[in-house]
C-alpha cells in the first residue's frame, strides 16, 4: 500500500473512497456524536477507534451542519473522509505501523 500522506491525512483517489466505503458497509457506527457536537472526546474516542481499526464509522446524532461535523472529525483525527451518508461518516486512517488494509494505486 502507498498511500500518499500529506502531514497527518492519507491522500485518497476517487477508487480508493470508494473501495474504502465498500468495505465499510456491513460495519456498525463505533462512535456516536452526540447533541453537544463534535468535542475533544469524542475526537479522542474516533481517534482510538482509528487506532484500533483503520476505518470506522461515526454516527452523528441530530447535526446542524453534518459536512461542517464531518470535516472537524476528519481534520481532528488526521483521518481521510472516504464518505458521508445520511448521519453516517465514514473515516480511514492507515495504522502508522503496521496498516492492515492495502488500497491500489493508480
Amino acid at each position: 500500500m502507498t498511500t500518499e500522506i500529506v502531514g497527518e491525512t492519507p491522500r485518497l483517489t476517487g477508487r480508493q473512497r470508494k473501495h474504502l466505503r465498500g468495505l465499510a458497509h456491513g460495519f456498525e457506527p463505533l462512535v456516536y456524536v452526540g447533541s453537544a457536537g463534535v468535542t475533544d472526546a469524542v475526537l479522542a474516542a474516533v481517534d482510538g477507534a482509528l487506532l484500533a481499526h483503520e476505518l470506522v464509522k461515526v454516527r452523528l446524532h441530530a447535526p446542524v451542519a453534518k459536512h461542517d461535523d464531518a470535516t472537524a472529525l476528519a481534520a481532528g483525527t488526521g483521518a481521510a473522509l472516504c464518505g458521508l451518508l445520511g448521519h453516517v461518516v465514514i473515516l480511514y486512517r492507515p495504522h502508522p505501523e503496521k496498516p492492515r488494509i492495502s488500497l491500489e494505486t493508480a
